[in-house]
């Protein structure tokens, strides 16, 4: 049972905070963070994606290697560089983003790259919205979800939004909209879904944007607020927990420990229950939430993406 990420891998250089300032190097990127998080949660973990053939492309495929993570699927293009984000980090360790991209290699991954028995070996199949930015990958991701659906796999989506890399938002929110009625599994933040409101439903009701996305057949939705109360919904119950508390020194990786998190202990429980069952009972959906609230409170307390990612001996 394996859990396929597809989209960016890129290189974050973070900030030291000094006068002058100073970036170190780290492995990134939204999927290949999940990706390497269900790594170290001990399931076998996939990633799939377009890198430049630069010595930051080889890196980040060294480091998913390192990792654990099958890196297989992964193609190389000299068409472009791989994708650079500056991060620098404000006294409680929240982000903000200067990124390199577009052009960047990872928008030129195409339909005809993907190979049929990497979803052969899925279980689960995970995107983020950054995979939609442009017109080409966006049609790449909705093959990766029909391809999906047709073996059977589960469908993860974190919207994970950075507006400024969207050259327009005249087509965001319809993308990301038409990935998240194709998903099974949807992880939003407060914020995004803040945006959801203001740009996707007339009403800009909280409630009615949440039914709307339980309506798309999406079985299992969660909301993120930092430090805050974690949400969870489906279409028979609700609930919240209180995450736990922990100083944040960087929170680059917070929000993919949480989804690999989640995603990880998904795929622990499916050989004993299947899915359905899973999400229809709030038992299960409760030990879900908690495990991944764990898994996102342990990663913000280090600096990284990669080396901040919990094992599952380091959450027990």
């Amino acid at each position: 049972m394996s859990v396929i990420c597809f989209g960016e891998a890129l290189i974050d250089f973070l900030s030291d905070g000094g006068t002058p300032e100073s970036f170190t190097k780290y492995a990134g990127g939204a999927p290949a963070n999940v990706s390497v998080a269900v790594a170290k949660q001990g399931i076998d973990s996939i990633f799939c994606g377009m890198l430049g053939d630069d010595m930051f492309g080889h890196f980040l495929k060294d480091e998913l290697s390192n990792q654990q993570v099958n890196t297989d699927f992964v193609k190389f293009t000299s068409q472009a560089k791989t994708a650079l984000a500056f991060v620098s980090l404000d006294s409680d360790g929240d982000r903000s983003f200067s990124f390199y991209r577009p052009p960047a290699a990872d928008l030129l991954f195409r339909e005809e790259d993907f190979e049929e028995n990497m979803f052969e070996q899925g279980t689960i199949l995970h995107v983020c919205s950054n995979s939609l930015t442009e017109k080409n990958i966006y049609l790449s991701t909705v093959t990766a979800m029909e391809r999906a659906k047709q073996h059977g796999l589960i469908k993860s989506f974190d919207m994970n939004l950075r507006e400024n890399l969207w050259p327009s938002m005249n087509h965001c929110v319809d993308r990301i909209w038409h990935i998240m009625s194709q998903s099974d599994v949807v992880k939003l933040s407060k914020e995004e879904l803040v945006f959801l409101n203001t740009h996707a439903h007339p009403s800009k009701d909280e409630q009615n944007t949440i039914e709307a996305i339980l309506s798309s057949k999406v079985k299992l939705l969660v909301i993120t607020d930092g430090a805050n109360d974690i949400r969870y919904f489906t279409e028979q119950f609700s609930g919240y927990i209180t995450p736990p508390n922990v100083k944040a020194v960087d929170t680059t990786a917070g929000g993919d420990a949480f989804v690999g998190g989640l995603l990880a202990e998904l795929t622990r429980k499916l050989p004993q229950t299947p899915f359905e069952e899973i999400v229809s009972s709030e038992a299960q959906v409760l030990d879900l939430v908690n495990f991944s609230a764990k898994c996102g409170a342990y990663a913000v307390t280090r600096f990284g993406s990669f080396v901040s990612l919990p094992s599952n001996h380091d959450i027990e």
